[in-house]
């Protein structure tokens, strides 16, 4: 008996140490699969020759369409976003249209020479001296413009009352405004800037006044101007500040009675 179960040991021994060292039937299947995905085994079908040549081949691109890639896509700024507020604009009648910004024609009157500044300037110590519209407005030597700058209103809307015979300059910028009509006043206020030169919108400014029968003395200070004038036959009265800011654009300050 003995020597039978040594012989059975002896015969079960190769096949004990055969099935440890063997996988399972599933992880050979999935050695199998690996092989043929990572490319190991190329024989037969086990890969598809127009995938694995499209896979391979160089990506094509055509130049007439890169420039329209992400057409829609949103994109940064140029540059920083400000959030000042921009000053209001107000567009010229189509009369004025036709008036060139550099002040070299007129819907009424046209551009005339200046004539040079006379003496003194006491209406520019007049502008130093304010710090608003109606103080401004205030300080002035006609009596009636003084008298109804006390009640000034501020909008920009008076913009569109000016005098007929004293308008905005064309491509004129409209930093702040204001008017009065209570008591029987026609008073109008207006600060704005443009890019012409002071001389072109002073000489625009003078050829209008001149041709509406208002008298025009020019004043002159330095870099600071002043064109001012009444019409005998109303009453009317204006006076015109013009300095260069910094920025190169030209600001003035209109003061102007007998508005609409």
């Amino acid at each position: 008996m003995a020597i039978t179960l040594r012989n059975l040991a002896w015969t079960l021994a190769p096949l004990a140490l055969a099935a440890c060292g063997s996988k399972p039937a599933a992880d050979s299947n999935i050695d199998s699969l690996d092989a043929e995905l990572a490319g190991g085994n190329t024989t037969g079908n086990s890969r598809d020759p127009a995938m694995m040549s499209a896979l391979q081949d160089q990506i094509m691109v055509d130049p007439a369409l890169t420039g329209q890639a992400n057409n829609d896509a949103v994109r940064p700024p140029q540059q920083p976003y400000s959030g000042a507020t921009p000053p209001d604009s107000v567009a010229p009648s189509k009369a004025e249209s036709a008036t060139l910004a550099d002040g070299t024609g007129s819907s009424s009157g046209g551009s005339k020479p200046t004539p040079a500044p006379s003496g003194d300037c006491p209406q520019c110590k007049i502008k130093r001296d304010s710090v608003t519209l109606g103080a401004l407005a205030r300080r002035q030597a006609d009596k009636r413009t003084s008298g109804c700058a006390r009640g000034l209103r501020y909008s920009t809307a008076w913009v569109e009352r000016l005098p007929a015979d004293l308008p905005l300059y064309p491509d004129a910028r409209v930093d702040e405004a204001a008017g009065a009509t209570d008591g029987g006043c026609s008073l109008r206020v207006v600060s704005f800037s443009t890019g012409a030169s002071i001389q072109n919108v002073i000489d625009w400014y003078y050829g209008r006044v001149t041709a509406a029968g208002y008298t025009a003395e020019h004043q002159a200070d330095g870099g600071q101007h002043v064109l001012g004038g009444v019409r005998g036959k109303d009453g009317g009265a204006y006076v015109i500040y013009l300095e260069k800011r910094g920025d190169g654009r030209t600001e003035v300050d209109l003061v102007a009675n007998n508005g609409n």
